[in-house]
């Protein structure tokens, strides 16, 4: 493994079709950001996000099949991001609700996940759901 490159078997990418780019781009650039992320590629179809070697792109691509997301259907279901603590997972919580995201599960939250979880379900208007998960 020499200088900027991956480890071997290491997750490179995630590409994420989205029916809405300019939509989609202030919610996830928001969120994003808040997790450290740091805009990386920006072209007229597409915007992309890095941290380390890892990167995550929203696309509008013209060669979508459909205008919705449905993360109950095979397929994606939703993109888990580790933050710090609880006190993190709390108040990113608020601050995505102001920015773009609903609270999943909001009769469970923050243990959706379980007892021993402490997490945040939140999703987008066009159904892309991620998780806040605790460290």
């Amino acid at each position: 493994m020499g200088p900027g490159r991956g480890a071997i078997g290491g997750l490179h990418h995630v590409e994420l079709w989205v029916p809405d780019l300019a939509g989609s781009c202030g919610p996830w650039g928001w969120l994003l950001g808040a997790l450290g992320w740091e805009p990386f590629q920006e072209w007229p179809a597409g915007r992309s996000w890095r941290l380390g070697d890892v990167y995550i792109v929203l696309e509008q691509s013209p060669a979508l099949s459909g205008g919705v997301h449905d993360r109950l259907a095979p397929g994606l279901n939703h993109l888990a991001f580790t933050v710090g603590g609880r006190d993190d997972v709390d108040r990113l919580t608020l601050a995505a609700q102001q920015n773009g995201w609903s609270l999943l599960f909001p009769d469970r939250h923050p243990n959706a996940g379980g007892p021993e979880s402490y997490a945040a379900y939140l999703e987008d208007n066009w159904g892309y759901e991620v998780e806040l998960q605790t460290g």
